[in-house]
């Protein structure tokens, strides 16, 4: 199978490391224009540099903005007004106590993994729509399914990212515009490499050994016994984003490594 977005606008939110970051490159490779964007310029920069580097061709821009408020949506909707291909990747996440995550937490998290994915989709997807064509993507996680205890207040968005994928889907029924949700586990992305890294220098143990631990004691359903790498799960996204995943919408993709023990 060759993968061919020439001529294809993608969009990749919260791009500028791990799993977005990824993507991006993986679109780029595919021949997608791609635009990244991150909260801070120099860091938008330093992906698009370190994209051209691996993909001397790509077609590669950036866009500076908190995705988190519906200024910092707006602004990239003015500076990117269509686009074919919208991954709505931005999101935080972190361990954290259920009877110490207080409203402005709780409101934060529900901000920046959900009401991005919203304010985003809800533009570029009526473009999509007119011209018949389109790709949009919400980058939930296994999470949505096994909340876990720790993060009640990350597993919460990641249920409501999944959600509106399945219903937008519905709302874009019979067109040539798909939607899916992608659902990693684990991940080696920056953010989780370095809440197992301050693990482990709180447990005196090495990375490599938290990280074993992390998976055989939180994940122990796993199948593949790891964490994924960023381009494992990228590569789910770029084929959910190809013309040959035409008849592919409304589902939830896991590139979990099977710890969600069920077969639907």
């Amino acid at each position: 199978m060759q993968i061919d977005l020439s001529g294809k606008r993608a969009i990749v939110s919260g791009s500028t490391a791990g799993i977005g970051f990824a993507i991006a490159q993986g679109l780029a490779r595919a021949g997608a224009e791609v635009t990244v964007t991150g909260r801070t310029q120099a860091r938008v920069d330093a992906a698009i540099e370190a994209i051209r580097q691996a993909v001397p061709d790509a077609g590669v821009s950036g866009v500076a903005a908190d995705l988190g408020s519906a200024e910092g949506c707006q602004a990239l909707i003015e500076a990117r007004p269509e686009a074919d291909i919208l991954i709505n990747n931005v999101g935080i996440f972190g361990p954290q106590d259920f009877f110490a995550i207080d409203d402005a937490t709780w409101q934060q998290f529900f901000d920046v993994n959900v009401m991005s994915a919203v304010r985003l989709s809800r533009h570029y997807a009526q473009g999509m729509k007119q011209r018949d064509w389109g790709r949009v993507q919400f980058i939930s996680s296994e999470s949505a399914l096994n909340i876990p205890s720790e993060m009640v207040h990350y597993g919460m968005t990641k249920s409501a990212v999944q959600s509106i994928s399945r219903g937008l889907a519905k709302v874009l029924s019979g067109t040539n515009v798909t939607v899916n949700a992608i659902l990693p586990g684990p991940t080696r992305s920056e953010g989780v490499l370095g809440m197992i890294k301050q693990a482990a220098e709180q447990e005196g143990v090495s990375p490599a050994e938290m990280e074993a631990r992390f998976v055989a004691e939180n994940r122990p359903s796993s199948i593949i016994q790891r964490l994924a790498t960023p381009e494992e799960v990228a590569n789910m996204s770029v084929y959910a984003a190809s013309t040959q995943a035409s008849a592919t919408t409304g589902a939830a993709l896991r590139v979990e490594g099977g710890i969600v023990d069920t077969m639907a």
